[in-house]
C-alpha cells in the first residue's frame, strides 16, 4: 500500500496570530500604564482648618442660643447650646460647617441664654437693675464703675435705689458687653468686692476657680471651662471672646464681677439656667475693659 507523504501542518498563521493577541495585549498593556490614573480624592482639611470652617459655620448659620470656643488641646470647636435650639437647627450648623462638621462637638446646657437684667435692687436705670462690677479709677484720679455694657446701653443716668450715684460715660455692646459710669456722688466707692479687696486684674486660664458676685443670688464659685467664647443671644446680640464658665447667675447679676483673691477677672454678661440647678454664664474680660477706658482696679 502506498504511502501518502503529508506536509507539516502550517502553523505560521497561528503563530502570527499568537504573536500578533501577544503583541496587541503589550499594547493594550502598555497603553493602560500610559493613561493617566483619575484624580484622586481632595486630601481632608488639617484640624486647624476643620475648626476654622466649624467657626466660620457657626457665625454663617446664626443661630441664637448657642455659644462657642475652641479647645486648642483637642483641635475641636466646643459649641453651648440652650434649651431652645433644635435638632434641626443643629443639622443646619453641621451643613454649613462641611467638612468642618467633624471639629465640632455639640454640649447642651439647661434653660435659655439670657443677658441678665431685671428689675429689683443694687444699680438702677431706666432699662432695669443690674449689678456693679468694679470700682475702678482714671489716671487724673477720676472714679468710676464698670458693669455690662448691655445695662449701659441707652441709660445716662444710674441709682443704688435711693439716690444718683453717677451718669454713663461708655458702652460697648453688641461685640463687646462693657460700659463705665462716672460717679456723681460722694457715695463710698472702695475697691473690693464685698468684704474682697480687689488689686489687680488679669485673663484667667481654663479651669481656673472663680467667684461671681451679684445682686440677685449673692456669691457663687465654679471653674472657668472655656476662653474666647462667642455668644449668640438672638436679635443680633452676638458678643465675642468672652470667658466661658459654669458658675451659677440669674436675672440682675448683669455686670457683676468675676474673680479670684484679689485678681478681677471679668463683668457678668448672661448665661443660662439658675442657682438651684446650675447653668453656663458668659464674662466679659476685664482686662479689655479696663483697656478701652485707660482705667484701672484699685
Amino acid at each position: 500500500m502506498k504511502t501518502q507523504r503529508t506536509s507539516p501542518r502550517d502553523t505560521s498563521g497561528r503563530r502570527g496570530r499568537i504573536r500578533l493577541v501577544a503583541a496587541a495585549s503589550a499594547v493594550v498593556a502598555a497603553a493602560a500604564m500610559a493613561l493617566p490614573t483619575s484624580a484622586s480624592a481632595a486630601p481632608s482639611p488639617s484640624p486647624a482648618a476643620q475648626v476654622a470652617m466649624a467657626d466660620k459655620a457657626m457665625k454663617t448659620a446664626d443661630v441664637a442660643g448657642t455659644a462657642w470656643y475652641t479647645d486648642k488641646a483637642t483641635n475641636t470647636l466646643v459649641v453651648t447650646v440652650d434649651s431652645t435650639v433644635s435638632q434641626s437647627e443643629i443639622a443646619k450648623i453641621k451643613k454649613t460647617a462641611g467638612a468642618g462638621a467633624e471639629a465640632i462637638r455639640i454640649e447642651r446646657t439647661p434653660g435659655k441664654f439670657n443677658k441678665l437684667i431685671s428689675g429689683g435692687d443694687a444699680i438702677y436705670s431706666g432699662g432695669g437693675r443690674c449689678s456693679l462690677g468694679f470700682n475702678v479709677r482714671s489716671s487724673s484720679g477720676v472714679d468710676y464703675f464698670l458693669t455690662a455694657g448691655h445695662c449701659t446701653n441707652g441709660t445716662s443716668s444710674w441709682s443704688n435705689g435711693s439716690s444718683t450715684i453717677g451718669s454713663t460715660a461708655g458702652s460697648s455692646f453688641p461685640n463687646n458687653d462693657y460700659g463705665i459710669v462716672r460717679y456723681t456722688s460722694s457715695i463710698s466707692r472702695p475697691g473690693s468686692v464685698g468684704s474682697q479687696d480687689i488689686a489687680r486684674a488679669a485673663n484667667p486660664s481654663v479651669g481656673q476657680t472663680v467667684y461671681r458676685r451679684g445682686s440677685t443670688t449673692g456669691t457663687h464659685s465654679g471653674r472657668v471651662t472655656g476662653l474666647n467664647a462667642t455668644v449668640n443671644y438672638g436679635g443680633g446680640d452676638v458678643v465675642y471672646g468672652m470667658i466661658q464658665t459654669n458658675v451659677c447667675a440669674e436675672p440682675g447679676d448683669s455686670g457683676g464681677p468675676l474673680y479670684y483673691g484679689t485678681t478681677a477677672f471679668g463683668l457678668t454678661s448672661g448665661g443660662s439656667g439658675n442657682c438651684r440647678t446650675g447653668g453656663t454664664t458668659f464674662f466679659q474680660p476685664v482686662v479689655e475693659a479696663l483697656n478701652a477706658y485707660g482705667v484701672s482696679v484699685y
